[in-house]
C-alpha cells in the first residue's frame, strides 16, 4: 500500500483480500434481503456497488482517491474460464449447435442495432455520430478494454476530445445495468412460463431419478451434501493449471498466426480439449479423476468469478462520471430498453421458450451491456436458485468471449466510416 498526496494506492495482494471481503459482504446482504434474492442479483454486484459508493463518499469527504492494482484480478478471470472449459462435454457442445447459431446471429444483429440506437440518440442532442458509436458497441458490448483501445483513435480522427471519458462512463454504467437486469428478466420468464430444468430440453439422456443438479458455478444442494475432500480440491487445481499451461501455448501459436485473443479464451478452449480428447483412463492411470462438473471445480469457479466481479465493481471511480451530462444517460436508457425488448421478444422465443432460453436471457444482458464475466455471474445466480443449465454455460461464453470481439473489430470502423 502506497500513500501519495490525494491518492491511496493498494497493491494486488491487498486488493484481492479486499475483493474477498467485498464478496463476503455481498453474500451476507443478499442472504438477508429477500428482494435481492427474488431478483437474482449476484452477490459480488451487491458488495461491489456498495464499496464503490463508499469509496466515492471517501473521496468526496476526504479528497482521497483509492486506486486498486488489478493485475491479480485478471488471473482470477483466467481461472474462471478454464473451469468452464473443463466442464464442457462434447455432447453439450454438439447439442448447443442450433441455439449457439441463433444466439450468435441475434447478437450480431443487436450490435448493429446498438450502434444505430446510439447514433440516433446522439443526433437528438446535435452530437456527432461518433459519440453514438462510443455509446454503442465500443463501450457496451466492447466494455472498458475496447473503449481504451478505440477512444484515442476516435478522439484523433473524429475530433471527439472527450471520447475516453464518454466511453468509460458508458462502459461503467452499462456494467451496472447489465448486472441488475439479467436476474429479474430470467425470473420473469421462468415464473411466467413455469419453467424448470429438464434433461429432455438440454438434449440429455438422463434417467428420471438421477441427480441432474450439478452446477458449473457454485454448489447445488446435492454437491454441498456430497462434500469436497482435499484430493478433490488438489485434482481440480492441478487440472486448471494444466489447462492454463496449454492455453498459454495455444495463445502463442494463435498469436504467431496473426490473430490476437485474450488469454482466458484460449484457456477456455484448452479446458474443452483436455476434457473431451484425452481418454478418462489416462487420468485414472495417473491416479486422479478428471474433475469435470465436480463440487471442487464448481467451488473454484464461484470464488474466482465472484472475486473478479467484486474487484471490478468496487474499483469504479463513480465521481468521475458525474459531469458527463444528460446525453450519455439518455443513450444508456435507450440501450437498456433495446436490450430488454430484444431479450424478451426475440431471443427467448427463438431459443425455444424453455429453461435454457431463460438462463441464456439472463446472460444476454451481460453480453450486450456489460461483459462476459457479468453474463456468467447473472447466469450463475439464476442457476443456483432454479437449477443447472449446462448448454447456457457453453454457448454464451463462446459467443461473447470469441466471436463478439472479432465482429466488433469490423463493425466499429464500418460505422465510423459510414456515419461519422
Amino acid at each position: 500500500m502506497e500513500m501519495q498526496e490525494g491518492l491511496l494506492r493498494i497493491d494486488s495482494f491487498l486488493a484481492v483480500t479486499i475483493g474477498i471481503l467485498v464478496l463476503f459482504v455481498g453474500k451476507r446482504i443478499n442472504s438477508r434481503v429477500r428482494l435481492f434474492q427474488d431478483l437474482s442479483i449476484p452477490d459480488p454486484v451487491t458488495g461491489g456497488l456498495l464499496f464503490s459508493v463508499l469509496f466515492t463518499l471517501f473521496y468526496l469527504i476526504f479528497g482521497l482517491v483509492v486506486e486498486l492494482e488489478l493485475r491479480a484480478r485478471d488471473v482470477l478471470l483466467v481461472y474462471f474460464f478454464t473451469t468452464i472449459g473443463i466442464n464442457a462435454r462434447a455432447a453439450d457442445l454438439l447439442a448447443g449447435g442450433r441455439p449457439f447459431v441463433i444466439l450468435l446471429l441475434i447478437t450480431l444483429g443487436f450490435m448493429f442495432a446498438q450502434n444505430l440506437t446510439g447514433i440516433a440518440v446522439a443526433g437528438l442532442f446535435d452530437l456527432p455520430a461518433a459519440v453514438g458509436v462510443v455509446g454503442g458497441t465500443v463501450s457496451l458490448i466492447g466494455g472498458h478494454g475496447t473503449t481504451i483501445a478505440w477512444a484515442p483513435t476516435i478522439a484523433e480522427q473524429q475530433g471527439i476530445v472527450n471520447a475516453m471519458e464518454i466511453g468509460i462512463a458508458s462502459a461503467t454504467f452499462g456494467l451496472i445495468l447489465a448486472s441488475l437486469m439479467g436476474g429479474p428478466i430470467a425470473r420473469f420468464l421462468i415464473m411466467r412460463h413455469g419453467l424448470t430444468p429438464s434433461p429432455a430440453e438440454a438434449g440429455e439422456n438422463v434417467h428420471k431419478d438421477s441427480r441432474d443438479d450439478i452446477q458449473e458455478i457454485g454448489l447445488s444442494e446435492h454437491q454441498r451434501a456430497a462434500g469436497i475432500t482435499h484430493m478433490d480440491f488438489l485434482a481440480a487445481v492441478l487440472a486448471i493449471h494444466v489447462a492454463i499451461i496449454l492455453g498459454y501455448v495455444l495463445n502463442g501459436i494463435i498469436g504467431e498466426l496473426g490473430l490476437k485473443l485474450p488469454l482466458f479464451v484460449t484457456c477456455l478452449f484448452a479446458g474443452i480439449l483436455l476434457t473431451n480428447l484425452v481418454p478418462a483412463r489416462l487420468y485414472r492411470a495417473l491416479g486422479i479423476g478428471w474433475p469435470t462438473r465436480t463440487p471442487a471445480i464448481a467451488l473454484i469457479a464461484d470464488v474466482a468469478l465472484g472475486t473478479f466481479l467484486a474487484m471490478s465493481l468496487m474499483s469504479m471511480q463513480l465521481w468521475t462520471l458525474i459531469d458527463l451530462a444528460a446525453p450519455i444517460f439518455t443513450i444508456l436508457a435507450a440501450q437498456f430498453t433495446l436490450a430488454v425488448m430484444v431479450t424478451i421478444l426475440v431471443l427467448f422465443p427463438l431459443l425455444g421458450r424453455n429453461y435454457d432460453a431463460a438462463v441464456v436471457a439472463a446472460g444476454f444482458g451481460g453480453v450486450t451491456l456489460g461483459s462476459t464475466p457479468t453474463a456468467m455471474a447473472n447466469m450463475a445466480t439464476v442457476t443456483q436458485r432454479y437449477g443447472a443449465s449446462h448448454r447456457a454455460f457453453i454457448i454464451v461464453p463462446l459467443v461473447s468471449a470469441f466471436f463478439i470481439d472479432l465482429a466488433n473489430a469490423l463493425i466499429i470502423p464500418f460505422f465510423l466510416q459510414t456515419f461519422a
